[in-house]
């Protein structure tokens, strides 16, 4: 579904991401590994149309979205979970989740139903500022306004950063019903454990580049595993 070719992006005159290429099959979830400044972040940035310096290949099927506007790549299929959650703290849940279906081809309420069938708490919390969520609240949120869309395919950027253990489970229980349903995903994490138990295949960005890439199962069975991991983050594998 998703296939980036040689992908090179940027803020300012250096590039961070250097010929990234990388696949995502139909009804695949596949998680991006990398320390802080791998280049994650801005992986995400360049696939979404946020991030106007980018060159390569951003090919969603056979179409190249490297040239087109963030609201076409959304109206193409593609939606993100951002890192930080960046909820509409005044607005009320359902507002902020009625802006997610703003490029929405379909019936808002089947939208609306199945977020909230998902997350019954935003449900009893419809009229609530969004503000004045829990931190875990707030990234089912962040979930929820990504799928008004209906996206076929979902990028989440460190969904379960700083979230109390229960949280995380409960999270990822509902990220289980996405993935069974053939939702694709590429998720970007840091923690191996969660990543490598949730994901079927990993690529391990470093620098920009991609480092390696494996099955999960695979990279599971590594007992070098961390030490690969910090070796190539450092240049000495």
């Amino acid at each position: 579904m998703l296939r980036l070719t040689d992908l090179t992006a940027g803020y300012g005159v250096a590039p961070v991401l250097r010929g990234v290429s990388l696949e995502v099959g139909k009804g695949e979830t596949v998680t991006l590994l990398g320390p802080n400044g791998a280049g994650k972040s801005t992986l995400m940035a360049a696939i979404t149309g946020t991030l106007l310096r980018r060159d390569g290949g951003v090919h969603l099927h056979d179409e190249n979205l490297v040239k087109k506007s963030c609201h076409y790549i959304v109206s193409s299929g593609i939606s993100l979970v951002p890192e930080g959650r960046l909820v509409f703290a005044p607005f009320s849940v359902e507002d902020n989740l009625r802006l997610g279906a703003i490029r929405l081809q379909g019936s808002l309420k089947e939208r609306f139903d199945h977020v909230f069938g998902l997350f019954p708490r935003l449900a009893e919390r419809r009229r609530q500022a969004a503000g004045t969520l829990s931190g875990g609240e707030q990234q089912m949120l962040a979930i929820g306004r990504a799928l008004m869309s209906a996206p076929r395919l979902l990028l989440l950027d460190e969904p379960f950063l700083g979230l109390a253990p229960i949280v995380v489970l409960e999270i990822k229980k509902s990220l289980e019903k996405l993935r069974e349903s053939g939702l694709t995903m590429l998720i970007v994490e840091q923690k191996l454990d969660i990543a490598l138990s949730f994901a079927s295949r990993a690529y391990v960005l470093i620098k920009g580049r991609v480092a390696l890439s494996d099955s999960t199962a695979n990279l599971a069975r590594r007992t070098d595993l961390q030490d690969l991991y910090f070796a190539l983050a450092t240049g000495h594998a």
